[in-house]
């Protein structure tokens, strides 16, 4: 069971749930946070402690001295020091009592991540908005931009999110990749639409998807069709291909710095962490600016003149209160798009 946070938003942000072992070489709770995570905030940490800021399930502030053992769980603000703004804008495309949508711009984390809290869409919104409880129903690559959808209200939050789940929300993204060296348009057209299938795994800790082999006799069966009998959320792992998109030239020609490129259009059919980057690129059709796919580069100051080339261009479903048929479109465009 979920456990209840003593602590209310504040500016924004979520108190941080942290699990503390009872046992260890650690005469204190403090000594095993300031070890595990001093690294990153050393000076920081023990200020919380010092001013109350860390506390146990009944929102009792834990101090320096508190015994490792005493406590399970602790909670805590995260921040940020020195958190630079971010250069980029989101835009609400809709709202109602229920639902934000939100047209993300690239670079923005969808949620507080890594040295991004402040700067982070949903922190902008809950502190724009006034709205506390505002959390993302799904969520966008930090690299990506376009359609997020956020729901408003907690008792109503669950259809939403049943709604990705069972697979019922339609969603186009768009993207431009360099075409193949010497590659004309019509060869690059003859290609397309196909479909890619594969098995994507995701490790924890790390920061690319990888590519996992399967046996042929699992290879027959499109993931997307697979449905458990009972019609509850499958919880066991499927044997063979586990992602699935369709891709679409939308266009063909020179882009406005001068390369030859591919316009596309991507129907994910199944939402695997990077899936529809890695699938461009097993087509040696890697998205423009893409840092982590076919080849994950040593990390950079970002360049905002060069943003990803890959947008979530629209989102629609039936709306699961009242039955109406919802769709939403980026009025974003890819800078890179042939002219």
């Amino acid at each position: 069971m979920t456990q209840k946070s003593p602590l209310p938003v504040r500016n924004g942000v979520n108190a941080t749930r942290l699990r503390v072992p009872l046992t260890g070489p650690w005469r204190t709770i403090h000594d095993y946070v300031l070890e595990t995570f001093g690294h990153i905030d050393h000076g920081g940490i023990t200020a919380r402690f010092d001013a109350g800021e860390v506390v146990d399930i009944d929102g009792v502030p834990l101090s320096t001295t508190t015994s490792l053992g005493e406590r399970e769980f602790l909670w805590y603000y995260r921040s940020v020091s020195e958190e630079v703004p971010l250069p980029v804008r989101e835009e609400i495309i809709y709202e109602n009592e229920h639902l934000v949508v939100v047209d993300k711009p690239h670079f923005l984390p969808t949620t507080p991540a890594g040295r991004y809290v402040q700067e982070s869409l949903l922190v902008r919104l809950r502190n724009t908005l006034g709205v506390p409880d505002l959390v993302p129903v799904h969520r966008l690559d930090r690299g990506t931009a376009g359609v997020v959808l956020f729901s408003k209200e907690p008792s109503t939050r669950g259809a939403y999110q049943l709604l990705f789940e069972n697979r019922q929300v339609n969603k186009t993204y768009e993207c431009v990749s360099a075409a193949p060296r010497g590659m004309t348009a019509e060869a690059l057209a003859s290609r397309f639409p196909l479909s890619v299938r594969n098995r994507i795994e995701k490790t924890k800790g790390v920061v690319v998807s990888q590519l996992a082999a399967y046996a042929p006799e699992h290879s027959g069966r499109r993931p997307h069709d697979r449905k458990a009998r009972t019609g509850k959320r499958r919880t066991e792992a499927i044997p063979g291909a586990n992602s699935s998109s369709r891709v679409e030239l939308l266009a063909a020609g020179t882009s406005p710095s001068g390369e030859q490129v591919g316009h596309f259009q991507l129907i994910p059919h199944t939402g695997k962490t990077h899936q529809l980057r890695i699938h461009m690129a097993l087509l040696g059709l890697g998205i423009l600016n893409d840092r982590f796919y076919p080849e994950l580069l040593d990390d950079a100051p970002d360049e905002f003149d060069r943003p990803l080339q890959l947008l979530a261009k629209t989102l629609s479903f039936r709306d699961p209160l009242n039955g109406v048929q919802r769709s939403f479109t980026s009025p974003r465009t890819l800078q890179e798009s042939p002219q």
